[in-house]
């Protein structure tokens, strides 16, 4: 398997991530998005919306979306509950990390640490729902040791991906004790240098 990514993209590392703890043997096969390599026809055969990561298989089938590839790679271990209910639960955070985290924290990120943006010229708005994530994070990781029981699962990956590197997107997690105790417990779990 190759895996086509850049390894500054949080949705990439999950990927990286993933294969890692199952010890799943790939090749990793660096794309720099700010060169717009992802945008060259060849890449454009392996993925037609000029994304990474693309997982390109030896059978010549390739998957593109972070989400889609991590769930794909970890069908039938213990980075997906067993339970239909729990698994179902994992899947809904994957969607809100997506759709609710990923656009505000990553993005901010990207404007400071690829295009070498000041802090002071994200969008107000964007900042605002990136700390409005972090608290339902912080809500949720209170009551409990990862988002999906009390075991590492895809669920914690996928937001650990942005939420390691939130401080080079301008946000302070000073105030969310519990995302930081998360933090360095999923890390510790994935074998990652600390963040921080």
């Amino acid at each position: 398997m190759k895996i086509y990514g850049d390894t500054n993209s949080g949705n990439c590392l999950k990927v990286k991530w993933v294969c890692d703890r199952l010890g799943l043997p790939y090749t990793w096969m660096p794309v720099d998005i700010i060169k717009q390599e992802s945008r060259t026809p060849q890449f454009l055969k392996l993925n037609s919306a000029g994304q990474v990561p693309v997982a390109d298989f030896e059978d010549g089938r390739t998957l593109a979306q972070s989400n889609a590839i991590i769930r794909y790679l970890a069908r039938a271990s213990d980075l997906i509950p067993s339970d239909a209910f729990a698994a179902a639960k994992m899947d809904e955070w994957l969607f809100w990390e997506q759709f609710s985290h990923e656009p505000y924290i990553a993005n901010c990120r990207f404007q400071i640490v690829y295009l070498g943006r000041p802090a002071s010229d994200l969008d107000p708005e964007k900042v605002k729902r990136g700390y409005a994530a972090l608290a339902r994070m912080e809500h949720e990781l209170a009551a409990r040791r990862f988002f999906v029981g009390d075991a590492l699962t895809l669920a914690d990956i996928a937001l650990l991906a942005y939420t390691r590197v939130a401080h080079e997107g301008g946000f302070r997690l000073d105030g969310y004790a519990s995302v930081r105790r998360w933090i360095g417990e999923a890390e510790k779990s994935l074998r990652l240098p600390a963040s921080r």
